[in-house]
């Protein structure tokens, strides 16, 4: 191939040149409209420069001092910045805070807890931070780094920040708060909705309950629920509203269970009752509505407190017990009980105050077991107060029957020839003082009463005592008996008597003690008096119906007739005058009357019917037979058997007396009159 020519050579320089003279231009080109875009940001640069020049103006450092500051600065913002992502977090729980902890308490508990983690990390954390940024604040002071209006306004914010870490409350906002009110709203919902008053059995059916103890009364599940809140609580020392607020409503549960029993005569005081035989009945129930509320209530309230709050220490959950045991009334019962030794002395009130002592002493054991921890003081001293009461008031109306049995001595006969009161009351009631239901009861009442005053009680000295009071009785009945200004009703009123206490202490302790040479010394004057007095009375009726001179001799009719009309008349008045005076006596006994009644019978009717056989036709006749023959023999007989009566609800012993008139008639010791009529 042939070599280019000069002239091709040339066509390819102009060509290149060409090429590059374009290229030259279009880069000029975009030079240029790089200009003309530029231009505009120096412009901007040109408007932010006096900014940077204000917020660099404070730097008054070389180059040196700025990069030895950039250290101390770096370890001063990682904990600062550390802070403040937790608090971040802290905010990032509030919206399950405020949600109700009913729907999953588990899991609001654990975020309570994450909560109280990030607020405990702040507490511990928010203070150093600080710390660290007033160090670095003091360093660019001490180092001139910055000018003073900076380093003031930095000071400034500082402050501030540690004032609002001081009130560690602001740091959630009172989240943590909100948090525990709920808990103590749900703790609250979990009692009331689960806390049920136990179901009650008939009041007259209470003494047959089993003194079993009763079973928990809230689900185990619940119990769980009440610990982990409590726990969480406890934790913030919020315990004591949860506290008062379960004492509140198991107390009012406990107050709920014990309506159905209708105690409001626990809150009777001594001026609305004469003495205590107006409230008997009353005291009766007292002792099973004691048990009951003992054994079922508040044993159940006992075990309960201890599963709740076992976890706190037995001074919680004791102390928790005994504002329930006192709110929930077992003041009240022991007040009932005080209320009754208070009132005034009668021989029936040592009866109640051994009831009293007897249902105490029977829960002794649950009451050391229950209410014998230090938080119960109040109840253990109200306790030992009452028993000290009831020992001392028993024993000191112990002590006085005998010479108030004495002093009525004094008091005239009943003009009736019955038992008096005294008589038949202090027979039944020693019966009842050595009987199963006291003896033991008040052996140990007056062992106690002794043993305090530091005076030895013999074993036997109860029955010695009680023996004594029956030996004044004798010599009371035989001063009673010599006041009598009539012999016969003397003699009426021996038999009634003497009867009376054998008959009343036969088989019982206090006739085995007494021996059977002493009760049958008893009913051989009983049987000697029925038989003065029949002779000295009935007896000498017959005598008016003598035959003598009655021998009917053909015409002597008008003269017997004279004779049988002088004789009945005689009769008939003897009998009306002995009828009218005996009417108003009595004898107590049935059996005794039923006797008497027919030995009366016995001696007059057969005399009087033979007598009306043989020479009733006689008067029968005449136009004036009516004022010689006043009674038939049957009506007669009907009279002579109504004799001796006893009037209704007079001379009532304890037996067989219904509760509601038993202090019509039962004898206060303590008077001086009007004891034995």
């Amino acid at each position: 191939m042939a070599e280019p020519s000069g002239v091709d050579r040339g066509i390819q320089s102009l060509i290149s040149a060409r090429n590059s003279l374009k290229s030259s231009l279009e880069k000029s080109k975009s030079i240029g409209s790089a200009l003309e875009k530029t231009g505009p940001r120096f412009d901007e640069i040109e408007q932010r420069l006096p900014s940077l020049e204000a917020a660099v103006r404070p730097i008054r450092a070389d180059r040196e001092a700025l990069v030895a500051v950039g250290g101390h600065i770096n370890r001063a913002v990682g904990p600062a910045a550390a802070v403040l992502k937790v608090f971040d977090a802290v905010h990032g729980l509030e919206k399950s805070l405020l949600s109700d902890p009913k729907n999953d308490l588990s899991g609001y508990l654990s975020v309570l807890k994450r909560l109280e983690e990030a607020l405990r990390f702040l507490g511990e954390n928010c203070g150093l931070a600080i710390q660290w940024l007033e160090d670095i604040v003091e360093y660019l002071e001490d180092h001139s780094v910055a000018d003073e209006k900076y380093l003031s306004s930095l000071k400034k914010s500082l402050r501030l920040l540690r004032e609002f870490q001081e009130e560690k409350a602001k740091l959630d906002g009172g989240l943590k708060d909100a948090a525990l009110d709920k808990l103590e709203n749900e703790f609250r919902r979990l009692l009331q909705d689960n806390s049920v008053p136990l179901p009650m059995a008939s009041p007259s059916s209470l003494g047959e309950q089993q003194p079993c103890i009763a079973p928990s009364q809230l689900p185990v599940t619940v119990i769980h629920k009440l610990q982990a809140i409590l726990g969480r609580l406890r934790a913030n020392n919020r315990l004591e509203k949860c506290v008062s607020v379960y004492v509140e409503v198991r107390s009012s549960n406990v107050r709920a269970s014990l309506q159905a029993l209708d105690l409001d005569y626990l809150d009777i005081t001594v001026t609305e009752f004469n003495d205590v035989q107006s409230i008997e009945g009353y005291i009766s129930q007292w002792g099973n509505h004691l048990e009951f509320a003992v054994k079922h209530l508040f044993e159940a309230e006992f075990k309960l407190c201890n599963e709740v709050f076992e976890r706190f220490g037995s001074s919680l959950w004791m102390d928790c017990f005994s504002k329930i045991a006192a709110q929930a009334g077992m003041l009240a019962f022991l007040q009932f009980g005080k209320t009754v030794t208070d009132s005034k002395k009668d021989p029936i009130k040592l009866l109640k105050l051994l009831d009293i002592f007897t249902s105490l002493n029977k829960l002794r054991a649950d009451f050391n077991r229950l209410f014998g921890g230090a938080a119960c003081i109040e109840i253990q001293n109200f306790t030992r107060d009452l028993i000290k009461k009831l020992i001392d008031g028993g024993a000191e109306i112990f002590s006085e029957l005998l010479p108030q049995v004495e002093i009525q001595k004094q008091i005239p006969p009943p003009s009736d020839g019955g038992v008096p009161r005294l008589v038949s009351f202090v027979t039944d009631y020693c019966n009842k003082l050595i009987g199963d239901k006291y003896k033991s009861t008040l052996t140990q009442v007056l062992l106690i009463h002794k043993s305090w005053r530091s005076e030895r009680f013999q074993e036997n000295q109860l029955m010695v005592e009680v023996l004594r009071i029956i030996k004044m009785i004798e010599q009371n009945m035989d001063a009673w008996m010599k006041a009598y200004p009539d012999q016969t009703l003397s003699h009426f009123f021996g038999m009634n008597n003497h009867y009376h206490l054998y008959k009343n202490l036969k088989g019982t302790r206090i006739g085995d003690q007494l021996g059977d040479s002493w009760l049958k010394e008893h009913d051989q004057y009983k049987e000697y008096y029925a038989t003065v007095f029949l002779r000295d009375s009935w007896g000498k009726l017959p005598s008016h119906l003598s035959r003598e001179g009655l021998i009917i001799f053909s015409g002597g009719h008008a003269t017997a007739r004279d004779l049988v009309k002088k004789r009945l008349k005689a009769f008939n008045d003897a009998f009306d005058e002995m009828y009218k005076k005996q009417a108003s006596w009595v004898v107590p006994e049935k059996d005794l009357r039923d006797r008497v009644c027919q030995q009366i019978v016995q001696a007059v009717v057969p005399v009087y019917r033979s007598y009306m056989q043989n020479y009733g036709p006689l008067v029968e006749k005449d136009a004036s037979s009516s004022k010689y023959v006043r009674y038939t023999v049957v009506a007669l007989e009907k009279m002579l058997s109504s004799l001796y009566m006893p009037k209704p609800m007079r001379y009532g012993s304890f037996k067989g007396t219904p509760p509601s008139e038993k202090l019509k008639n039962e004898v206060d010791l303590r008077r001086t009159t009007s004891a034995v009529v």
